[in-house]
C-alpha cells in the first residue's frame, strides 16, 4: 500500500517512523510519504491561507493550493482522506475498508480547515473522498487523526502485525465487541488474583470465559455495540448471558429489558 500524507507540519508525522508502522516501512510493506504542502506555493510567503468569505474568526486554507497539491499527489488510484471534526466518526470497519486500497492520501487541514470545495471537486470528478472525524472533539489540526488513521489502517496489512490472531480477537474486531479483559504473571499480584479458570488449561472453558467477558464489557460501556449485534451469530449460551445482563431478543434484534 501507499500512503501519502500532505501537510503544513511534515515533522508532526515523525512518529510513523516508530514500532510497528516504522518497521513496515523499513520492510517494504508500506510505501508512506510525507509532503509539505508549502511546495506548492507559488508566493515569496508561501501561503496557504486566508481569510473566511462571510467573516468569522479564523484563517482558512485555500483551495488552489490544496488543488495544486493533491493533483500531483493523487495519481490515478488515489483515495482521497480529510480528517475533519464534522466528518463521518472512523470506527475499525473503516479502517478494514481502507486497507484494502492500494493508495490512501491523507489531507491534513490547519485553522478553521480546507476550502470546503475541494472535497466538492474531487468528488464531482469521480474520485474517492471521504471524510473522517476521530472523535466528537477539536484539534488544531488533521496530523493527529491522520496519525491514528495511518495506524489503524497500517497495522492490518499482511506482515505487519507478528501474530495475525491477535487481530481478531482485539477489541472492535469481527465479533463486534470489546476485548475480555487480559492478565499475565505473576499470578496474585496486590491481593489480586486473576480468575482460576484461566489457569485450569480447559480451552473451552477458558474461551466461553472469555467471550462471556467480552459480552459483559460491552454490555456496560459500549451498549450500541450490543444493540448493533448479529443474533444470528450468537448461541445460546451468547443469548443467556445477554439475558443475565439486561438484553433480550425482539423482533430479530437486541432490545434492553425495561426494569421491572
Amino acid at each position: 500500500m501507499r500512503v501519502d500524507v500532505v501537510t503544513v507540519f511534515p515533522d508532526y508525522l515523525a512518529a510513523l517512523d516508530l514500532s510497528l508502522i516504522g518497521k513496515a516501512r523499513q520492510a517494504g510493506l508500506l510505501d508512506l510519504r510525507v509532503h509539505d504542502l508549502r511546495d506548492w506555493t507559488t508566493d515569496r510567503h508561501r501561503t496557504v491561507d486566508d481569510t473566511p468569505f462571510g467573516g468569522g474568526a479564523g484563517m482558512v486554507m485555500r483551495p488552489d493550493v490544496w488543488g495544486t497539491a493533491l493533483d500531483d499527489v493523487l495519481g490515478d488510484d488515489g483515495h482521497l482522506v480529510v480528517p475533519t471534526p464534522s466528518g463521518e466518526v472512523f470506527t475499525q470497519r473503516h479502517a478494514e475498508a481502507l486497507a484494502t486500497e492500494e493508495h490512501l492520501v491523507f489531507a491534513c487541514g490547519r485553522y478553521e480547515g480546507i476550502d470546503a470545495r475541494v472535497a466538492e471537486h474531487y468528488r464531482a470528478s469521480g474520485r474517492r473522498v471521504s471524510e473522517l472525524s476521530i472523535g466528537d472533539y477539536v484539534l488544531n489540526g488533521g496530523e493527529v487523526a491522520t496519525l491514528v488513521m495511518v495506524e489503524a489502517v497500517g497495522r492490518l496489512l499482511p506482515g505487519v502485525v507478528g501474530n495475525p490472531e491477535s487481530l481478531v480477537e482485539e477489541s472492535h474486531g469481527a465479533a463486534g465487541l470489546l476485548e475480555y479483559p487480559v492478565y499475565t504473571k505473576p499470578p496474585v499480584w496486590a491481593e489480586h488474583e486473576i480468575p482460576e479458570v484461566l489457569l485450569s488449561g480447559h480451552h473451552a472453558k477458558i474461551a466461553r470465559w472469555r467471550r462471556d467477558r467480552a459480552l459483559e464489557r460491552t454490555a456496560t460501556r459500549r451498549p450500541d455495540l450490543i444493540a448493533a449485534l448479529d443474533v444470528a451469530a450468537l448461541d445460546k449460551h451468547d443469548l443467556a448471558t445477554l439475558a443475565d445482563l439486561g438484553w433480550h431478543v425482539m423482533d430479530g434484534t437486541l432490545h434492553p429489558t425495561a426494569p421491572r
